[in-house]
């Protein structure tokens, strides 16, 4: 019978050990929990130079923090000299592929230049010829060795891609057999260069299109991967027809699984059936199911969710489902740049605050109704009395009395409105200054002569003796006189014999 003090130790081993088991079960609880395709290298092909390395971090805040691990891009497939890599977009992605261990580069590589020209069948099958024959090994050898130089060897290589369409030069169909003839030549070429740790993705088009593509495949010895270009069209009406079709999806999972080889999908996105959020949830879904070692979504128009901005609702199905993925610390950094929303809402109420002193309250209008009253206060002591004798000397003195009436209005307003004085000067000056002076001659002449009454004097007959002479006080002054003559009667007498007329 065991003592009380060995129940009490295989008491606290039971319960240590009870603890232990339980706290392996806690952990390994989230890895149950955790969502399908959580741990599935993902890239999206965003731009095929320093453009696209830049935008990579971009892409990762939008999906919630979620990592891109997979940078894609191409090499241009018009000449050799870009098929051998001599291309300097090369170097970003390779120092951005260096920095982390976990991260992987897919480059897609053509197997033939003037790739994208449209070449006859007969020119492609002759193209075909030469490369199985060997006389395009030394351009791979470089690329090889450029690859191995830029410190990125273990890049993953999509040769030849979509090889059982139409669209390349390097498609298979005009020559199914030299064309796996060429792909072992090539893979044969790369792998002799030191140091490279290549992977080959063999990937063609989704369905038969020109040719079934198991037709094309070179043998396992030269290929790493399956890989297939899906996009949403036909052939296949739905996804699910995606799925069944011949040389479709669920094909190539089983044609990899036979050969032992991993799959792959290096380009997938959304084509002729526009925002098809369905697709997205489907594709996403399977590719979750499949585990595929990596997959890049072609993301620009028509294609894309994130640089796109035609797809709306496909890109809140890829969003939502890719932040799910991601395990729960990533929550809180979504919720960082929500308070920085906030923050543009503060200079709002800033915007009444210049509307205040918009009142036009200070009022520069008040002087404009000001300037006519010295104008009529000047003409009314000058109808009358000035216009016969007093008007030489005296009127001189007129001028100085409308100028002390001036400031009396302006000291009782603002002292703002001070060119309002400068306003009347000029106006008293011109009615009375043209007084005076046609005036004077009047006095001078003719004291005895009464034109006065008559308003329009009578012209005087041929070969009289008055003389008449009109006056001008000026167009203002005349309005209110009349148009006023000075005559003159000469007396030559008759019998002087002096009369000129």
């Amino acid at each position: 019978m065991p003592t009380p003090r060995r129940r009490l130790a295989s008491t606290c081993i039971g319960t240590v050990t009870a603890g232990l088991l339980a706290t392996g079960a806690a952990l390994a609880e989230p890895e149950r929990d955790r969502a399908q395709g959580s741990d599935i290298a993902m890239g999206a092909y965003l731009d095929y130079g320093p453009n696209g390395v830049a935008r990579i971090p971009h892409l990762s805040r939008w999906l919630g923090g979620k990592e891109i691990r997979v940078g894609h891009t191409y090499l241009p497939g018009d000449r050799w000299a870009g098929i051998e890599g001599g291309v300097s977009f090369l170097e970003s992605w390779a120092q951005w592929r260096r920095a982390r261990d976990d991260r992987m580069f897919v480059l897609n590589v053509p197997m033939q230049e003037r790739n994208e020209e449209r070449l006859s069948d007969r020119q492609v099958a002759r193209l075909i010829g030469a490369g199985a024959s060997g006389q395009y090994d030394l351009h791979f050898k470089r690329l090889a060795a450029r690859l191995v130089d830029l410190g990125v060897p273990d890049t993953v290589i999509v040769l030849g891609w979509e090889m059982n369409g139409t669209t390349y030069s390097h498609r298979c169909g005009p020559d199914p057999e030299n064309w796996k003839a060429y792909w072992r030549r090539v893979v044969a070429s790369m792998r002799s260069v030191p140091g490279q740790e290549f992977l080959f993705d063999f990937a063609p088009n989704r369905g038969k299109d020109a040719i079934g593509w198991t037709s094309c495949y070179p043998g396992d010895d030269v290929v790493d991967i399956i890989g297939m270009d899906s996009y949403d069209q036909g052939p296949g009406r739905d996804f699910d027809e995606q799925i069944t079709q011949p040389y479709g999806l669920q094909h190539q999972v089983d044609f990899a699984k036979a050969h032992g080889k991993e799959i792959s999908y290096p380009e997938w996105g959304l084509y002729r059936r526009g925002d098809n959020a369905e697709y997205v949830r489907r594709m996403l879904k399977w590719i979750g199911e499949h585990k595929p070692l990596y997959h890049t979504i072609t993301d620009y128009c028509p294609h894309g969710v994130w640089q796109c901005k035609q797809n709306p609702q496909s890109a809140k199905v890829f969003r939502k489902t890719l932040r799910e993925e991601k395990p729960g610390p990533v929550i809180p950094t979504p919720v960082v740049p929500t308070p920085v929303v906030p923050t543009p809402v503060v200079p709002t109420p800033v915007v009444p605050t210049p509307v205040v002193p918009s009142p036009t309250v200070p009022t520069p209008q008040v002087p404009t109704p000001e300037v006519p009253k010295p104008s009529p206060e000047v003409p009314e002591p000058t109808p009358t009395p000035v216009p016969s004798p007093v008007v030489p000397t005296p009127v001189v003195p007129t001028p100085v009395v409308p100028t002390p009436e001036l400031p009396t209005p302006t000291p009782s307003r603002v002292p703002t409105p001070v060119p309002s004085p400068v306003v009347p000067s000029p106006v008293v000056p011109s009615p009375v200054v043209p007084k005076p002076e046609p005036a004077t001659p009047a006095p001078t002449r003719t004291p005895t002569a009464p034109p006065q009454p008559l308003p329009d004097p009578p012209t005087p007959p041929v070969n009289s003796t008055q003389w008449c002479i009109p006056l001008n006080f000026g167009e203002w002054l005349s309005k209110l006189v009349g148009k006023q003559s000075v005559c003159v009667t000469v007396d030559w007498g008759e019998g002087s014999g002096f009369w000129p007329f």
